[in-house]
This record gives structure tokens, C-alpha cells and sequence, in this order.
């Protein structure tokens, strides 16, 4: 520029005519501004002169002409740009040397886009959806099945098994009986609501009963000592027209010797032995 002040402040030649520069409001001949205050091109290493364009970036500096990507040479000037280990590289070089790709898409995630993170994938804002009604996942809670994401709601909806004793959802755990779904708390004695979950229980007609309450009201009585007879470890009992024994408790009423594999013989309602019956 050409103004009133008449010396450099440096070299204290005359400005009358000159251009010059001013840097705390004095006044510079451009030699001695460029020699004392031009940066040095992160380029080409040459002082940026005042009559030349200076790009600055993260405290370096460029000629117009030397801010190029690094990688194709294409120039940054007025463009979208990334760094990488201080090297600047237009958009779509960085992509393809360090960008992440979309899981679902396959496409680049361009720099300065937002991406989703899930279980070491990236995805696009816009591909991170619920498989089944599309709507954005953003950070809502997801649940994941054959590699496909799906928001709670449509994941209970499609999958989700129901609880056959309450109807709701099973989100976790469970017990299976008789190919039905419960929850662990709904899985209780159709008696006495004992949780039966991880205990022996009994079934009578597709019911669920914990062992002292089948025995109460259930099991069959041993026409002997009568008491139940349990249902549980394969315990052996005797039937015999319409009565059962305890395997232990099937002997003749005079001798008491076992009858178990035994021929015998009923007189009433006892049971004798072949040697006590003949002898009766």
C-alpha cells in the first residue's frame, strides 16, 4: 500500500511512492516486512511474501499454491480437508486410506460425518436402523439376532417368547415345560407358589407341583402303611387291583416276608404269602 508515512521503521528508507506493510502500526518497505515477519511455507520452505497469499492452519503456514493434498496433489484451497499425522489430505484420500466403512452399506464414512459405533463396527447414522421398523437407533437401547440390530419394542414383538403363565415378556432366562416359556418367578407349585425353578417337582395334567404338595394331594396311597407314594427318584411301588404298595411294604400280613416277584395269594383285603395262605 502507498500512504503519508515517509520512512521504514526497519530500514528507514523513504516509503514516498512505495508500497509497504504495517505490522504494529508501523510502517515496513515490503524487503524488510517480508524479511522479518513472512512465514516459511510448510511446502516449499520459501518465505510467504506480503504480496502473496498466506494460508495458515494449526500454526503452519502455506503459498496458495503449495496448500495441496499431500497424497494426489489436488488443491485444498476453498476445500473440505483432514489431517493425519500433521499431513493434510483432501476428503476423499483420507477416506480411502484410514476412514471406517459403513457394516451395513459398505461405503465410505467420510470425515466430519457422524458414526455409530456398535460391537466394533461402524455404521452410518442413517444405516444404524432397526432392521424391522427402520426407525434410527441412534443410542437407544438395541438387541442384536443373526447380525441384524432391532429396537426392544420390535424385537419382543418378532421374537420374544411370552410367559405362558402371565403372558409377558421373557428378556432373559426362563424355564421351558412341557414346550411352553415361563419366567423363572411364574414357575411355581399350582398349590403353594413355590418357585420351582432348579427344585424336582411333579406334573398332573399339565400342572407343576413341588413334591410335598403332590404327595398331599396327589400321590397314590400304599394300601399298607398309607401313606404317598412318591413319584420322584423312580421310587418302585406294587399295584394290584386298583391298590398299590411301597415296594418295601408288599409282604404277607402273617409272616412279613416279601412278596415282591413273589406268587401270592388275597384273602380280602390282605395279601399272604403262597406258604401262609395254604396253611390258612
Amino acid at each position: 500500500m502507498t500512504s503519508s508515512h515517509t520512512d521504514c521503521h526497519f530500514c528507514l528508507q523513504s516509503l514516498r511512492g512505495r508500497k509497504y506493510a504495517l505490522r504494529d502500526e508501523n510502517a515496513y518497505c515490503v524487503p524488510c516486512y517480508d524479511s522479518l515477519y513472512a512465514n516459511p511455507c510448510q511446502e516449499c520452505k520459501l518465505p510467504i511474501e506480503c504480496s502473496s497469499k498466506d494460508l495458515a492452519y494449526k500454526g503452519r503456514h502455506w503459498h496458495e499454491g503449495c496448500f495441496r493434498c499431500a497424497k494426489c496433489s489436488r488443491s485444498l484451497v476453498e476445500k473440505p480437508f483432514a489431517a493425519k499425522d500433521e499431513v493434510l489430505l483432501c476428503t476423499e484420500c483420507y477416506s480411502d486410506e484410514y476412514s471406517s466403512k459403513c457394516f451395513h452399506c459398505q461405503k465410505t464414512i467420510m470425515p466430519g460425518s457422524r458414526k455409530m459405533e456398535f460391537k466394533g463396527s461402524s455404521w452410518h447414522e442413517s444405516c444404524f436402523v432397526c432392521q424391522y421398523c427402520q426407525q434410527p437407533l441412534g443410542t437407544k437401547p438395541l438387541i442384536t439376532k443373526d447380525n441384524e440390530n432391532y429396537c426392544v419394542p420390535c424385537f419382543e414383538k418378532q421374537f420374544a417368547h411370552h410367559c405362558y403363565a402371565c403372558k409377558k415378556v421373557i428378556t432373559s432366562g426362563g424355564v421351558a415345560y412341557h414346550n411352553q416359556p415361563w419366567h423363572k418367578e411364574c414357575f411355581v407349585c399350582a398349590v403353594c407358589n413355590t418357585q420351582l425353578s432348579g427344585q424336582r417337582f411333579i406334573s398332573k395334567d399339565e400342572y407343576p407341583y413341588c413334591v410335598d404338595c403332590f404327595s398331599k394331594f396327589h400321590a397314590k396311597k400304599c394300601a399298607a402303611c398309607k401313606k404317598p407314594i412318591a413319584a420322584l427318584g423312580g421310587a418302585k411301588y406294587i399295584s394290584f387291583e386298583e391298590r398299590q404298595w411301597h415296594g418295601e411294604c408288599f409282604s404277607c400280613v402273617k409272616c412279613s416276608v416279601s412278596l415282591v416277584g413273589q406268587e401270592f395269594l388275597t384273602r380280602q383285603d390282605d395279601i399272604l404269602c403262597h406258604k401262609c395262605g395254604s396253611a390258612s
